[in-house]
C-alpha cells in the first residue's frame, strides 16, 4: 500500500495560500496540486458547454469530455 500525504491550506483570497503551498511542497519534495485552478477550469468548461455549475447530472454528463491538463 502506498502512502499519501494531503495538506490543505485555508484562508481568504490573496493571503498567499498558493505561494505557501508551493514552498511546502518543494521543501517536502511532494507534488503540488492546485485544486482551486481545477475547480475554476471545470466551472469554465461547464459554462462553455451550457451546464450550470449546480447541475450535478449535467456535470456528470460532461466529465468524460473534460481535459483540464
Amino acid at each position: 500500500m502506498s502512502e499519501h500525504l494531503n495538506i490543505a491550506i485555508d484562508g481568504p483570497s490573496g493571503a498567499g495560500k498558493s505561494t505557501l503551498a508551493k514552498a511546502v511542497a518543494s521543501a517536502l519534495q511532494i507534488r503540488y496540486l492546485d485544486t482551486g485552478s481545477m475547480y475554476r477550469a471545470m466551472a469554465l468548461f461547464a459554462t462553455r458547454h451550457g451546464v450550470a455549475v449546480n447541475d450535478e447530472a449535467g456535470l456528470r454528463s460532461i466529465l468524460d469530455d473534460a481535459d483540464i491538463a
